[in-house]
């Protein structure tokens, strides 16, 4: 005689793949980081090897290695084939120090900064709202009080900006314009790509002194010395160079939206008629909800500074109350987009 259970258990309705995501992405994407740490990209960039050469090299035993190994293969970071680990296009480009658009510099910063991606420290930055980078002090005003840390935050900066500072200027017509303001330019980097493309750009970094040092060096390592200038100041306070294209790339993602706005404002202010703005971000849906590089870029703002991700409809409303029109967004390169607009 069948007997029915007292209480029926409910089968899932999707299987838990999404948590498994989680639980390996805690362990297994940190495999990254490791492997950059020890120096497998490096030595794998000399010639292919098996996995006891790689152990011998990196000073680990096989089973660590293979678990390693296993990572960056499925990530696309190394490839396998007859017996040898080997390098792929993507390593090449983005984890060889040799690569202008080595990304190494950022893993290096996530590295020495780890505890700020702790559940830890990102509950206490969300229950407090402030950021928890160099154990809670404001992370631009440590940049000004403490020299080596700004060179060290902004090399980190350019290493992550390089790839999509060669692209986005293709996106857009900048035949017609003469002189581009970076502000907050960083490194450079941007200034850098956008006159590379087009030659009859000149540009000038604006940034903390500090700062500045960083991108004189790395203008001249690219014999750009009599293209793009360098200009020292704070563009809370002090007035911007002139200039008929404004650049911010990653900036706004760093303030709340007063402190946006008051940008768009001073630019607006600033750019002669026709003038252009580009704020160069990865930018959330209009409902916020996502894309997930966005939602997850939110989070590194929380733990890092006092600003946020936006969504593209929020620029365009900040840039059309500054008075600004023709706004437009345009995705650039991978996770980054640029929303446009132009003075009257």
């Amino acid at each position: 005689m069948n007997q029915q259970s007292g209480s029926a258990i409910r089968v899932p309705r999707s299987d838990d793949q999404p948590l498994w995501d989680i639980v390996f992405a805690c362990y297994g994407r940190p495999a990254v980081l490791l492997a950059h740490r020890l120096g497998l990209f490096r030595f794998l960039a000399a010639k292919p090897a098996t996995l006891a050469e790689i152990c011998a090299e990196l000073g680990i035993a096989s089973r660590p290695a293979e678990a390693i190994l296993a990572v960056n293969t499925s990530l696309g970071f190394v490839q396998y084939h007859d017996g040898r680990f080997a390098l792929t296009a993507l390593s090449e480009d983005y984890l060889l120090p040799g690569s202008p658009t080595y990304f190494g510099g950022y893993f290096d910063l996530i590295i020495d900064n780890y505890s700020v991606c702790s559940i830890e420290k990102l509950e206490k930055a969300a229950r407090t709202d402030s950021p928890q980078v160099y154990e809670g002090n404001e992370l631009f005003r440590a940049h000004e009080e403490q020299a080596n840390l700004a060179r060290y935050f902004t090399r980190a900066m350019h290493s992550i900006s390089m790839a999509a500072a060669l692209a986005w200027p293709s996106k857009f017509d900048l035949s017609g314009y003469r002189q581009m303001l970076d502000v907050g330019g960083g490194s450079g980097a941007h200034a850098i790509g956008a006159t590379l493309h087009w030659p009859n750009l000149r540009a000038t970094v604006f940034d903390l002194d500090g700062v500045c040092e960083v991108a004189r060096e790395m203008v001249s390592a690219q014999g750009l010395e009599e293209r793009i200038g360098v200009h020292a100041g704070d563009m809370w306070s002090d007035p911007f160079p002139a200039a008929d294209i404004h650049f911010y790339s990653n900036i706004f993602h760093d303030w709340p939206p007063e402190k946006c706005r008051f940008l768009c404002e001073k630019s607006f202010k600033s750019l002669e008629s026709g003038g252009l703005i580009l704020v160069h971000e990865v930018l959330y849906n209009d409902d916020k909800t996502g894309p997930f590089p966005a939602a997850a870029y939110s989070m590194i703002m929380l733990g890092w500074t006092t600003g946020r991700q936006y969504s593209g409809r929020e620029l365009s409303e900040m840039l059309v109350g500054a008075g600004f029109r023709d706004v437009g967004i345009k995705p650039t390169f991978g996770f980054m987009s640029v929303v446009s607009a132009r003075k009257p």
